[in-house]
């Protein structure tokens, strides 16, 4: 299928320090990416990267066909966005923000009532719909987040850690519509659950100290492990690729 985002040597440095260094990634139509690393690793900042509210130090960025150097508004209506925290308008019902949101995305009149069903479908939020934003629960928060970035259907979705803060049905409904999205839709999908890269991820990226040290399938991920290992073996893996001494495997 059509690669839909082409990031090519992306450097940031903030100051003396280099929090992403020399990252490469694409990723296609039909493609969940499950983005992995520590905490520092720089997997948030090449996010924010993507999606150009950070800009790199150095490389280039293609979102569905666009530059986002050149056309930062063409690239951005390509793709839907859920950040860490999900942050929204507190002070609005579920229904005012999504609405707003639809606006802003320059969604035909006529046609928001629609897509306002169809998300608030999708993401369940059909019993909060009219509630105000900041009486709703985290993982109710979360779902909110999920809809603003859904709302367009773009082709492209960037999710950082989508399913913080949900219980463990709330998680299931949520992987499910994320694999069923990932049939058509490029999605990059930033999470520390490695059981969620088992579920829902076609590729893992794991990244360390700015880094891309792997880029492989689940199942090479997993045979990254010490043959030793019988349980928990990509949560071994994962330790093993970011330790100082790992090399890149791709």
């Amino acid at each position: 299928m059509a690669e839909l985002i082409n990031a090519q040597n992306l450097y940031k440095s903030f100051g003396a320090i280099r929090a992403v260094n020399g990252v490469t990634l694409r990723v296609s139509a039909g493609e969940v990416v499950g983005f992995l690393g520590p905490n520092g690793a720089g997997k948030t900042t090449t996010m924010r990267m993507l999606t150009g509210f950070l800009d790199p130090t150095d490389g280039e960025i293609t979102m569905g066909g666009f530059v986002l150097r050149d056309d930062p508004i063409g690239a951005r209506r390509t793709f839907g966005y859920l950040p860490e925290g999900a942050p929204a308008y507190p002070d609005m019902t579920v229904r005012a923000y999504l609405t707003f949101i639809a606006r802003a995305r320059a969604i035909p009149a006529r046609e928001i009532a629609a897509r306002l069903d169809d998300v608030v479908k999708r993401v369940h939020l059909g019993g909060v719909i009219d509630q105000v934003i900041e009486t709703l629960s985290k993982g109710f928060k979360r779902r909110v987040g999920i809809a603003q970035a859904l709302i367009h259907d773009p082709p492209i979705l960037i999710m950082d850690e989508p399913t913080d803060g949900l219980d463990p049905n709330q998680k299931h409904e949520v992987r499910e519509l994320i694999r069923t999205m990932g049939s058509t839709k490029a999605i990059v999908l930033s999470t520390h659950i490695l059981e969620e890269v088992e579920a829902v991820c076609t590729r893992a990226v794991v990244i360390a100290a700015g880094r891309v040290v792997f880029d492989g399938t689940p199942d090479e991920f997993e045979r990254q492990a010490p043959a030793t290992v019988t349980r928990n073996r990509m949560d071994s893996a994962f330790r093993t690729m970011t330790s100082p001494a790992s090399e890149v495997v791709s």
